[in-house]
């Protein structure tokens, strides 16, 4: 391509799919200053994508949650989320306002995040796995006027000494709200909502070691949404189903991914739009044993997930006492999926169908699709360019590169996030004024597909769990004891990568590996604390004092070898 850009070309054998005044006609238009490629014939907003799920299979189960034996249809979370949104207005929620959620996957959390966007109001999605000290950073970026969170992410809110004037809303207050329309019930919130307006706020780490606020805009839902759709109309299309399928149960899928992370937010809503059951995994910490029974029990159809839940579930001994043969799509994204897992998918579920995304959450995870052929062809790869996206690569000037080339990831499209909640600097850095969004990831394109060189310098991604080494580093030279600190990734099996800190001591300091894993402990989430601990008379600096980090990563991997985590 002469500009260098990758756009997606559509397969033959569709052209009546994009023709006009089908649901799936594109067209060129203005979003925040650019133009895009969009579907023209679109919902509005979230609330209208709702409404007209609950409309159509009013019915048909939409949440379930075998844990407390709860069945949600479309058109009961559509009249829960009304009730609910009642409760918020009540409050002072109106458009614009941010409601924080601190709650594992329950669900009150699930309806009150419809009640929210539905009101023209903004989730603020806090992290279940935080700090209070994490929690205190998120409120005070956000500002939300409630806050709905469960028991244990209450007790942490009460020690951070939430601000007077914002409510707290224990789940628990919302419950008898849930359930089926009642005589009296109001209506949705008729409220204006601009397309290009927030609908929640996802939060990421940033390089500087304080979680930015991503804000997901309405627009980005809706255009992810219908991308999906369109997906799977190709296949149906291109690969039609055996005559028998029309007798196959509703299209489900399980849950196992906090409401928090763009992984979980997204399903919540293309469900709504698709007509798909979701299956919720009890709180807690995720087991593959539970996965898989659920699977059987509720005949699940698809799942989706990070790199780390598939090994364990796919590598446990149990595995075959399931039956798992209703999986006929498996999906994820969160970290790169190694040819290895793919492989061991082929041979454990021949039946299932893998499609992996790379994107990010100020994309809605949108980007780059590995799937179909190209699974088989470039298997170590990202896959090609998603519906309605572009792609560059670009060089240290911004200035796109050609295939062969690596360079830093641009992403362009509605699938692009408006910028980062009260941050202009890092907003503006992340966007140019042509929208393209640089991902701080690095790769290049060979034969039309994306090879993912690196993720952002320096990035540990554990269990599909972004982080960033100097949040924690920032945490270990807080202490007294502590002169220098250098965290590194390190590989694991299952989780991808754990994270890994070498300590430089104070002269005559005392401090061991479980007092540093206390220390980060104190403040920083638990997937963030040091699974190993080194401890060193120095670091290697180059010549402009930054910290050799390669030299550390490799003296570590080297040293680890078949050791024990720890000190």
């Amino acid at each position: 391509m002469s500009d260098h850009t990758h756009r997606w070309e559509p397969p033959a054998g569709i052209d009546g799919l994009l023709a006009p005044g089908s649901p799936f006609e594109l067209a060129e238009e203005d979003v925040l200053g650019a133009t895009v490629t969009v579907f023209r014939n679109r919902f509005p907003h979230l609330r209208a994508q709702l409404a007209a799920a609950a409309a159509r299979t009013p019915d048909a189960p939409y949440l379930v949650f075998p844990d407390r034996d709860l069945v949600l249809s479309f058109a009961d979370v559509a009249a829960s989320a009304a009730r609910v949104a009642r409760v918020l207005a009540d409050h002072g929620v109106g458009p614009g306002d941010a409601v924080g959620f601190a709650a594992a996957n329950v669900p009150a959390h699930a309806v009150a995040w419809w009640a929210t966007v539905c009101s023209g109001a903004i989730v603020s999605s806090f992290n279940g796995w935080w700090t209070p000290a994490e929690l205190d950073h998120g409120i005070a970026l956000t500002e939300p006027k409630v806050i709905v969170a469960d028991a244990p992410r209450m007790e942490r809110l009460h020690a951070v000494g939430v601000p007077d004037g914002i409510v707290l809303l224990e789940d628990t207050a919302l419950e008898p709200l849930l359930g089926p329309a009642r005589a009296g019930d109001p209506e949705l919130p008729d409220v204006a909502v601009d397309e290009d307006e927030p609908a929640i706020i996802l939060f990421t780490s940033g390089t500087t070691g304080r979680p930015k606020g991503a804000t997901v805009s309405h627009r980005q839902f809706v255009n992810a949404v219908q991308v999906v759709m369109l997906q799977g109309a190709m296949a149906m299309l291109l690969m039609p189903p055996p005559p028998d399928s029309a007798d196959r149960p509703q299209p489900s899928t399980l849950c196992a991914t906090p409401l928090f992370h763009v992984s979980g937010a997204l399903p919540l809503a293309s469900s709504a739009a698709t007509g798909q059951k979701m299956v919720f995994s009890p709180p807690g910490k995720w087991d593959e044993l539970t996965h898989l029974r659920l699977t059987q029990e509720h005949h699940v159809g698809a799942w989706s997930g990070v790199p780390t839940q598939f090994w364990r579930m796919l590598e446990h001994p149990r595995f075959e006492e399931f039956d798992v043969t209703s999986v006929a799509n498996i999906g994820g994204g969160g970290a790169v999926f190694a040819p290895e897992l793919f492989a061991l998918a082929a041979r454990r579920m021949p039946w299932a169908r893998f499609g992996v995304g790379y994107g990010m959450s100020e994309t809605l995870g949108s980007g780059s699709r590995l799937g179909g052929v190209t699974l088989d062809t470039h298997p170590a790869s990202v896959g090609s360019v998603e519906p309605l996206c572009e792609i560059q690569i670009r060089d240290e000037g911004d200035q796109p590169l050609p295939d062969g080339e690596v360079g830093q990831i641009c992403i362009r499209g509605a699938c692009v996030f408006p910028g980062y909640w009260n941050d202009p600097a890092a907003s503006a850095e992340a966007l140019d004024a042509d929208r393209w969004y640089r991902t701080g990831d690095f790769g290049r394109f060979d034969d039309g597909v994306l090879m993912l060189e690196s993720r952002m310098r320096d990035l540990i991604l554990r269990g599909g769990e972004n982080v960033y080494p100097i949040e924690i580093e920032n945490r270990l030279v807080e202490h007294p004891d502590i002169a220098q600190a250098c965290v590194v990734g390190v590989p694991h099996h299952q989780l991808g990568q754990e994270v890994a800190a070498v300590v430089v001591l104070q002269p005559g300091a005392g401090l061991d590996a479980d007092g540093v894993r206390a220390w980060v402990a104190e403040t920083l989430a638990g997937y963030k604390v040091p699974t190993h601990v080194e401890f060193r008379a120095d670091l290697p600096y180059n010549a402009t004092g930054k910290v050799l980090k390669h030299e550390v990563e490799a003296d570590l991997v080297a040293g680890l070898g078949d050791r024990a985590p720890g000190g």
